[in-house]
Order: C-alpha cells, then structure tokens, then sequence
C-alpha cells in the first residue's frame, strides 16, 4: 500500500460513515497531509453545509499551505449553495491534490481538476477509484439521469420462498438480519410496496434503529385501497406518498389528504406504471429508493429495467409448495438466455442468514 492509497482509504472510511445524511448530495471525504502528518480531515455532512474539502481546509488552517489534500470525489467548481471548493484550494496555497475519481454532475465533470492544474497545482487522479464509484452509486446514476438508484430487497429461505403457502412469513430470517435491513432503509430517502402488502401485512416501513432516519413510505395503490388506519397513514412517523391511477376514490383522495398524506396521480388507468413512478420520485429530488414489495411489484420493477441492485437475505430453511409465494413473481421469463445476470456479487454472513448482492445487467 502507498502513502497516497492509505490517506485515500482513511478519506473514504470517513464519508462511508455519512451513507444516508447527505441526499441527494454524494458522499465526500478529505484529509490534508503536510510533512507526513495528517493536519486536518474533513468530510461532507449534510446537503448544502460545507463540503468536505472546506472542512479539511479549516482544521488545517495555516498548516494546509504546501500540503497534500486528498478527496475522494473531484472538488467542485460552480457555485450552489456553497462556494467552489477548487478555488479554496488554490487560496490554501495547497501543492498537491489526490483524487479517487472524477465527478460525474456535467456541470463540474473536470472543471474542478482544470481549476487546480491552471493555478500550477500538481493533480493525482485514479487513487482507489473503484472504491469510490463504488460508494457513490446512488449519487452517480441521480446526477446524470434524474432518477433514483433503485434496490430491490428482499428476505427469502434458500428456496425462495417469502411465505409458507398460508401466506406464514414470521419470520423468515434472523433478527440479525432484520437490524440490517433497518440500516439499509435508513441509507435510502425512500421505501416501496405495493397495496396488497400494506393490506395483508400492515408495515411501519420505518428504520428501527437509534440514530437511523425513516424513508419516505411510498405507495402503489391503483384504487386508493388503503386503509385509512394502516400504519403508513395513521403513525406519523414518517411521509406517506401514495401513486395511484386515474380510476381513484375522489373522496377517498381527499381523506388521506387531510391526514397530511401525498397522492399523486399518474396516467395509468389500469394499474401503477413504475416507470412512471421512478420518473415522478426523481423529478421530487428522490435519488435512492428501496424496494420491499411482493412478487409481483418485484417482477414489475424487474421487467421494466428499473432495478440497480439486489440484496438478497438467505435464511438456511427449506418450505417448498408450488403454492408458497417466491420474491419474484410475475410472468417471469420464456427462455433461459434471457435470464437476467446479478454481476459484482457477493456474500456475507449475518448471524445464521447470508446476505447476498449483486447488480442485474440487463439487455
């Protein structure tokens, strides 16, 4: 390992800690090195609140002239709600900046790294790149497409199954990997099921865990179904949005209304078009969104091309019954070449389940 690789590693440690307070805005961490000791370490917060190489700067102070900044994501160039973050640099008086990678927003997309080279500062580029691309693939695919980066979640036996064939599902996996899954809604600014699993289930969808944030529940519901006492709109605890079609309950609409729940109206006249879903979440500035739906709304997202990622919790049990409900439902495929491959995949271990993810590539 280099000098330049450790202070990168310690970068992203630091911005990894942040995963799901800085939405929409990436995740972003910075160290200034000056005589082989680390003088200031800064890292970005919270969406319009300095960035992280603003922090590094000020815990550096005068001892950041001459020094070695390294930051894990391009510094910016154009003015938002805070300064550009290259031209900070400049002042400092810094000689050398270490980048793991190029900041994909077109507005910055290099202006950052010609800020810094045209005021004769010598610029690394590539250190732990694939690290950081990899930490920031939700902000990567919202700054360039408007959409969220979707996950798809979900908790099975080794057979698939989500359910016994009496619709029993309590509980499939360990409490173990049920604290993550907590964790993992709390990193994503929202959460999806369809109508039926608020119905037959009655979620909190809420992150239960101390310091954890609750998504924005939403809801796919054609008919405007939902209870009027179900969690999602009677707790509280956290914003419902519910899509529906163009065939809904006026007066049903105006209820939920009236208990602070959002219901927007799409052009779909028979069912909830997810495309259309994602598109409306993305123009909300929605930029990660997690799905824990049944088969069918999974399979929906599925065929339209919509999922980014897969997790996948594995419970050592076996329940078998063509009747027993799977993960993934729907039509399904017709030949086994058009099977849609999980790449960049891996296991872990958690308790007596495995959690496994994977990212689909589609055709």
């Amino acid at each position: 390992m280099t000098s330049h690789e450790f202070y990168m590693d310690l970068a992203l440690q630091n911005a990894r800690a942040m995963k799901g307070q800085t939405d929409p805005n990436p995740l972003v961490g910075s160290v200034i090195v000056n005589d082989n000791r680390i003088v200031g370490v800064g890292t970005h917060l919270k969406a319009g609140e300095p960035h992280a190489e603003i922090h590094a700067l000020r815990m550096a102070g005068d001892k950041a002239k001459n020094g070695t900044i390294y930051v894990t994501l391009e510094p910016c160039s154009h003015h938002g709600r805070t300064g550009p973050c290259a031209e900070a640099i400049v002042e400092a008086g810094i000689k050398r900046v270490v980048i793991a990678t190029l900041d994909p927003n077109p507005i910055v997309a290099g202006n950052g790294v010609n800020i810094l080279k045209n005021a004769g500062i010598e610029v690394i580029t590539g250190i732990r790149e694939r690290e950081a691309i990899q930490m920031n693939e939700v902000f990567n695919k919202f700054i360039v497409e408007k959409k969220p980066f979707i996950t798809l979640k979900a908790a099975a036996t080794l057979d698939g199954k989500v359910a016994t064939h009496t619709l029993s599902s309590k509980w499939i996996t360990t409490e173990d990997s049920r604290l993550d899954v907590h964790q993992l809604r709390s990193e994503h600014m929202a959460i999806l099921v369809g109508i039926n699993t608020v119905i037959e289930d009655n979620p909190s969808l809420t992150a239960r865990i101390p310091i954890g944030r609750n998504p924005i529940r939403v809801i796919m519901d054609t008919a405007l179904k939902i209870p009027l006492d179900a969690q999602v709109v009677a707790d509280h605890n956290a914003e419902t949005w519910i899509f529906t079609s163009k065939h809904y309950d006026i007066q049903k609409k105006q209820l939920l209304e009236e208990k602070g729940i959002k219901v927007f109206e799409t052009n779909s006249t028979t069912s909830v078009n997810p495309m259309e879903v994602v598109e409306l979440l993305g123009e909300n500035l929605i930029s990660s969104l997690i799905i824990e739906g049944g088969g069918n709304i999974h399979a929906s997202f599925f065929e339209n091309k919509l999922v980014d990622k897969v997790v996948l919790y594995f419970a050592p049990k076996l329940i078998g019954g063509k009747a027993a409900p799977t993960f993934l439902e729907g039509n399904g495929i017709a030949n086994m070449e058009d099977a849609v491959e999980l790449i960049n995949t891996d296991i872990v271990k958690i308790g007596n389940d495995f959690k496994f993810t994977g990212y689909p590539v589609y055709e």
